[in-house]
């Protein structure tokens, strides 16, 4: 029973692979300047290229659940997911507001994803 952990530091480790299911960290922009969109857009390059390292890829995410500093940002957010997530295979999904660990964020995403 191997648990592979990629990118392991201190506190957390970015991802983690256990059976065939690929599960990441909490994904936030490096960037914390930009819009809502950038922001978004920004975070949903860091999934895709965690989901790459572990086999995987946004067309086998399980579950998806954001968290949005403000939901008035919720149309801002949606507008850049939209695009991005694979189409037919959009993952069930939960979208809350948050307080932030960081003020400056306004959004960060943790996927669950099946190796393929």
């Amino acid at each position: 029973m191997e648990i592979k952990r990629l990118h392991p530091g201190k506190r957390l480790s970015e991802t983690a692979i256990h059976n065939g299911t690929v599960y990441l960290a909490g994904q936030v922009a490096d960037d914390t300047t930009g819009d809502i969109a950038g922001q978004t857009r920004e975070v949903l390059g860091h999934i895709d290229r965690l989901l790459l390292e572990a086999g995987s890829d946004k067309s086998a995410i399980l579950m998806c659940q954001i968290f949005v500093r403000n939901i008035d940002d919720f149309a801002g957010m949606n507008a850049v997911y939209d695009e991005w997530v694979a189409a037919g295979n959009a993952p069930p999904r939960a979208t809350v507001e948050a307080k932030l660990a960081n003020p400056a964020g306004l959004v960060e995403i943790v996927v669950t994803a099946a190796q393929i």
